[in-house]
């Protein structure tokens, strides 16, 4: 509590009377009131008043500053400093040696200025000196908070974490107890607000995340396979790999084909009877919007050229003029009848089906498209388009029909005798489609190939047929088992020759060939020929 004393003025250590002129016309110039704040200390958060013309400040118990007239009957040498008017502020000195800190400096006397901090000896509080209009509430902005937390942490000689500590506690408090209810309230719900936007924002940026994340997954699922089957091209280091091999020996294949026309003099009739029905099928597919009819292409750069993923994958788009995505395969079929149909595998007739990527741009709203889809028959030097007539629901196996290529083509038939475990079969198709075919052609062909540097897809089967280098490798097998739906043997194949003729020794189909399983002994799949003949009976081509 400060009382005023209209009698006393401390002037140059000397009491004179207030009546004095020079006291009058001082006491004429209080326009303000002079406070201070105490920024720490028990009374932290209150004011302390400076109404009189001159104060003596002491430090009580608990450090708790006390403020009184100079004419109270205190003992002098408790008190640790005084405030006298000096014009509309007050001046403040040092006394009994009690150390004084005005703004972080060591002080005897000062005039006090607004803002000034007061720090009183090493025990003592910290105070803000403030000039307020006489009457008027003190009530801190925000600013003001936050600048009394800065100007603490600064000035105070307390250790660091002990400052840092104090300035958040005291922000807080601060904000709680010293700023009005309308501005608190303004205040909690512009931060309720903000956590709401960045809680919604946050939840819109990862569902937006997950749903890129997802798209481009999918899409680099798809460019994976466009990828393997950029690494299943042709290269030039493949046909010098290739030829190196040919100067060495037979390719496993040709030895196999060599070995079953020495052991059997029926293999080898059925070989070459069935060679000329057993057709190379050679297709490329791609993919189309439902919606916009745009083709998925592969995203260029400005200059054309193909952009890739870090992964080394084809970047993907239904945007921009790029090169349509393909995907291509090979596989076999075989001729029946005599109504210019193929009998094949469904997933070599639908390879969509077998691609476990299509499935996600299916549910992207997108649909298969054949880009080409032709055959290619032994001996025959030109392609020929194909097309699907009807695929099983019930088994692997699909109908292929073509234009008439030759007169008097050979079909082969289809048996009407059981097939028992231990029977032997001839399995024909292009394993490994170009490969294979290339494998078998000798070295004059692939130099001149490797001359032109030309390993287009569609182009080395046009020179292969040319020169007549198409043809099926044949292997032998003998059943190891039979069910209702499968027959198991082991005749040497792989991918590519899905969809080829199985043949009894007497050269009719027992079934078709439709997988391999490693894993499984090597053994192979077919689909028993029952399944064809229902198949073909549903197509009315029996």
């Amino acid at each position: 509590m400060v009382t005023e004393f209209p009698g006393q003025l401390l002037q140059d250590g000397r009491k004179v009377n207030a009546m004095d002129e020079n006291s009058d016309k001082l006491a004429t110039t209080q326009i303000a009131t002079a406070a201070l704040e105490h920024l720490t200390g028990p009374a932290r958060g209150t004011a302390s008043w400076l109404t009189g013309v001159a104060v003596d400040v002491s430090l009580g118990e608990g450090k708790r500053i006390r403020i009184v007239e100079p004419d109270t009957e205190l003992p002098q040498d408790i008190i640790i400093a005084r405030l006298h008017r000096s014009a509309d502020s007050y001046e403040i000195e040092a006394r009994n040696d009690y150390p004084l800190w005005i703004n972080g400096n060591h002080v005897v006397a000062k005039q006090l200025e607004q803002c000034d901090l007061i720090e009183f000896g090493d025990a003592g509080p910290l105070c803000r000196y403030r000039l307020y209009q006489q009457g008027s509430r003190i009530r801190k902005s925000l600013g003001d908070i936050i600048s009394d937390c800065i100007d603490y942490t600064r000035v105070s000689r307390k250790p660091r974490a002990e400052r840092l500590r104090r300035a958040f506690r005291d922000i807080f408090r601060d904000f709680a107890f010293e700023t009005t209810l309308l501005f608190r309230l303004t205040v909690i719900a512009a931060i309720v607000a903000l956590f709401v936007t960045v809680f919604y924002q946050n939840l819109a940026n990862v569902r937006l995340q997950q749903q890129a994340e997802s798209s481009a997954l999918q899409m680099e699922s798809f460019a994976r396979t466009l990828a393997r089957t950029n690494l299943e091209a042709l290269r030039l280091s493949d046909l010098n790999t290739l030829r190196q091999e040919l100067d060495h020996s037979l390719t496993d294949a040709a030895e196999r084909l060599d070995l079953l026309e020495r052991r059997s003099a029926a293999s080898t009739r059925v070989i070459a009877e069935a060679t000329r029905s057993v057709v190379f099928l050679q297709g490329v597919y791609g993919f189309r919007d439902t919606t916009s009819e745009r083709m998925l292409r592969h995203s260029v750069d400005n200059e054309g050229q193909p952009l890739f993923s870090y992964r080394g994958e084809p970047l993907l788009t239904l945007e921009g003029d790029g090169e349509v995505a393909r995907r291509q395969f090979t596989g076999t079929a075989f001729v029946v009848g005599s109504n210019r149909a193929l009998l094949t595998n469904r997933h070599v007739a639908r390879p969509w089906e077998d691609d476990t990527t299509a499935e996600i741009l299916f549910e992207q709203g997108m649909e298969p498209v054949w880009i080409k889809f032709v055959g290619y028959l032994p001996y025959v030097e030109t392609s020929f388009p194909v097309r699907l007539l009807k695929a099983s629901d019930e088994s692997d196996l699909a109908i292929l029909l073509f234009d008439n290529v030759i007169d008097n083509l050979p079909y082969l038939s289809l048996s009407d005798i059981p097939l028992k475990p231990g029977d032997e079969v001839i399995v024909m198709g292009y394993p490994t489609g170009l490969r294979s075919m290339l494998a078998q052609t000798g070295d004059t062909f692939l130099a001149e190939l490797q001359e032109d540097e030309n390993l287009d897809f569609w182009a080395v089967a046009e020179r292969l047929s040319k020169s007549e280098f198409i043809r099926p490798l044949a292997s032998r097998g003998i059943v190891g088992q039979l069910t209702t739906s499968t027959v198991v043997y082991d005749a040497d194949t792989t991918h590519g020759g899905s969809g080829g003729p199985v043949l009894d020794i007497n050269g009719d189909v027992v079934a078709v060939n439709t997988a391999i399983i490693p894993e499984y002994g090597g053994s192979n799949f077919g689909v028993p020929v029952e399944f064809a003949r229902r198949l073909l009976a549903a197509a009315d081509l029996l």
